[in-house]
């Protein structure tokens, strides 16, 4: 007997995940993000770039779930940040990406705890109890990842190198679909 995830088709356009998403449980998410094999030219109508900073361009935002194309250029990098208490899946559309996971110690201070390197229809998966992560282009040209939030997230807290703190930021959209 086959489960209803077995089932389900695997999404072949982006309107296909959105159906998915919002038809389906928060259970769902994993796999859909693991099933879909998304080219770059479908979701370059999402796309823009900043040569300062990547870019944070809404295609969802529901009370369910929130669907975000990052677009990075060659060595753009997250700050180290948690997800305010929601999950986050990251499917890499196009390109290289290094995530380096941080725990923060009895005293709060932030250890190194693991690194990883994720390609191309590869995805990684962060909640707030794994600890705190950055994200790195590696690739040396512009990239894309797909991110999948749920619930959405309208804060985080941002670890500044500095002072060695973290501090809270409210969360935007470069683009909205």
């Amino acid at each position: 007997m086959k489960t209803k995830k077995e089932h389900a088709a695997i999404p072949q356009d982006l309107e296909s995940l959105i159906s998915a998403l919002s038809e389906g449980e928060r259970t769902t998410y994993n796999h859909l993000m693991h099933a879909i094999k998304f080219t770059p030219t479908i979701l370059e109508k999402y796309a823009s770039w900043s040569d300062t900073c990547y870019t944070r361009n809404c295609i969802v935002d529901t009370e369910k779930y929130e669907l975000i194309l990052i677009c990075w250029c060659a060595g753009q990098a997250t700050p180290i940040h948690d997800h305010d208490g929601e999950e986050c899946w990251v499917k890499v559309i196009s390109g290289a990406f290094k995530e380096t996971i941080y725990k923060a110690d009895d005293i709060g201070i932030l250890q190194f705890e693991r690194m990883g390197i994720s390609n191309v229809n590869e995805v990684t998966y962060m909640k707030d109890f794994m600890g705190f992560h950055t994200l790195e282009n590696i690739s040396g040209e512009k990239c894309m990842s797909l991110h999948l939030y749920a619930k959405p997230i309208r804060k985080c807290r941002v670890f500044d190198v500095e002072s060695e703190t973290f501090a809270d930021k409210q969360l935007g959209y470069d683009t909205r679909a």
